[in-house]
């Protein structure tokens, strides 16, 4: 039997899956939709304030009613624990995720 390199095959999925996520990113960009450019966290590393493109600073509360309303691009909300939860969008780029954005 033909020995397979699943991790190359793997890794070569990858690669190009990353290239086309950038560029989807890239064109859906709406420019009348804020995004969330930075993020605060408290001591226990959760995220509790957003800065958006424009400059606002929004409490986690704030900002969900906005992403549930369609005014923040690329996050979505969802209902886990007892509660809303927003995160970035699943888009397979690890720089937007809102844990690895830069904190102000």
């Amino acid at each position: 039997m033909d020995e397979k390199d699943y991790q190359k095959i793997y890794d070569n999925y990858l690669q190009q899956a990353s290239g086309q996520a950038q560029k989807e990113a890239a064109e859906e960009i709406d420019p009348n939709v804020e995004q969330i450019v930075a993020v605060r966290k408290n001591e226990d590393d959760d995220i509790i304030a957003f800065k958006t493109s424009s400059g606002r600073e929004l409490d986690y509360i704030t900002a969900l009613d906005e992403a549930k309303a369609g005014k923040l691009a690329h996050v979505d909300v969802f209902h886990k624990y007892g509660r809303d939860i927003i995160r970035s969008e699943p888009d397979g780029i690890k720089e937007n995720n809102l844990d690895n954005l830069p904190t102000f």
